[in-house]
């Protein structure tokens, strides 16, 4: 009788929205029907893009790969604020927003840098073993460590009234 090998290597996934980064590698942990599964960095429920599995053996790679540096396209919306500070919260306040592309630019150019920076609370960054959206949900206090970022570049490729898309090329752990 041979043995059956588990595979190994990296698979990149286009991760839909509505799903978490630990859902994809739930299902796939039963479709391969294997534990050593990791990624190399969480997408949030509600984003889209390329999650970077380690299967079997590779997934010693996936430390290294998530201390790399990101790019992001993200979509923005001006002039709305959520309670959770992005697009499914619930909307806090609304004021209409007139803004320039010049106007818009000069202000995305002063996240370039490092900085100090604080992650929402509606996140799955882990404070005392608990994700900090687990606080949230729960309506418990927590204090939410600081940490040092670095945004390297930051592009407007789109601009239409109050919406818009940007790049950012950043250091792991951004918000």
């Amino acid at each position: 009788m041979t043995e059956v090998q588990s595979p190994s290597g990296v698979l990149l996934i286009d991760k839909p929205r509505g799903i978490t980064s630990h859902d994809v590698v739930s299902r796939l942990r039963r479709a391969f029907n294997m534990q050593r599964i990791g990624h190399a960095g969480t997408l949030d429920p509600d984003a889209t893009g390329l999650l970077i599995l380690c299967l079997g053996k590779a997934t010693k790679l996936s430390m290294t790969l998530s201390e790399k540096d990101k790019t992001y396209r993200v979509g923005f919306l001006l002039g709305k604020e959520t309670d959770t500070y992005d697009s499914v919260g619930q909307v806090l306040a609304e004021r209409p927003v007139n803004a320039t592309r010049e106007a818009v630019e000069s202000v995305l150019q002063g996240f370039v840098g490092t900085q100090v920076q604080r992650p929402p609370i509606y996140s799955a960054v882990k404070v005392k073993g608990r994700k900090l959206y687990e606080y949230a949900r729960a309506g418990k206090p927590v204090e939410i460590p600081t940490r040092h970022v670095t945004i390297h570049s930051i592009q407007l490729l789109r601009l239409e009234g109050a919406e818009g898309e940007i790049e950012v090329a950043c250091s792991k752990g951004t918000y």
